[in-house]
């Protein structure tokens, strides 16, 4: 900008001035906004002054306690129970063949398996008696019973639901009940009226499918 006269100069001079004093200004904001940070950045270590790291000599270390470990299968069998669906009102008499004796046997399973298992020819692993318990007792026994025995990997077992004598009437209150909850139990394959020797009309022998393990 070249000044034609003294009062363009004097113009000029002023603009100048101004520029500088306003960098001026901004540069000393600048530096006061930079110590203030340095100030508050500081602030903890000169409120507290000189520290020193405390001697850690005798310094234990915990080894955290590992959760007990829960028992997989048994966690699977509770939930199994809560889900025991046998009901007293299922309509087991289509699905029972009607011979000599009653019997039942699952679709696929042929009715040598039953003239098998009312000869003997299968071996009792295991019994369950459920002689003296209610009908809610009785029911969760047996659900628990064939549970176990599927996993033992017992295949043929017996189950004593009596004859009726000691009950009101004489009738065996658990017979057809046990035959309505076997008959819901996937694990059953098929069973039979028990040889007299072996209990006859107050005993089932229960055919059970392999065990998965």
């Amino acid at each position: 900008m070249k000044a034609k006269s003294l009062q363009d100069l004097n113009a000029i001079r002023q603009q100048v001035n101004d520029a500088a004093l306003a960098a001026a200004a901004a540069e000393a904001a600048h530096l006061e906004a930079e110590r203030r940070a340095e100030t508050e950045r500081n602030l903890f270590t000169h409120a507290v002054g000189k520290v020193q790291p405390i001697s850690a000599k005798a310094r234990v270390f915990i080894t955290p306690q590992r959760p007990a470990a829960r028992p997989l299968q048994q966690t699977l069998d509770d939930q199994a129970a809560l889900v025991e669906s046998m009901s007293d009102e299922f309509d087991v008499s289509t699905l029972l063949d009607v011979d000599d004796q009653l019997s039942f046997r699952r679709p696929g399973i042929g009715t040598d398996v039953t003239r098998k298992l009312r000869k003997g020819e299968w071996s009792l692993q295991g019994q369950l008696d459920l002689h003296g318990l209610r009908s809610d007792e009785a029911r969760e026994a047996l659900g628990q019973f064939v549970r176990d025995a599927k996993r033992t990997g017992w295949r043929c077992v017996r189950v004593v639901h009596g004859k009726g004598l000691g009950s009101p009437g004489k009738e065996p209150v658990l017979k057809s009940k046990v035959q309505r909850w076997l008959v819901q139990k996937t694990e059953v394959l098929a069973f039979v009226q028990a040889k007299p020797s072996d209990g006859g009309g107050g005993a089932l022998v229960v055919l059970l499918g392999p065990s998965n393990g």
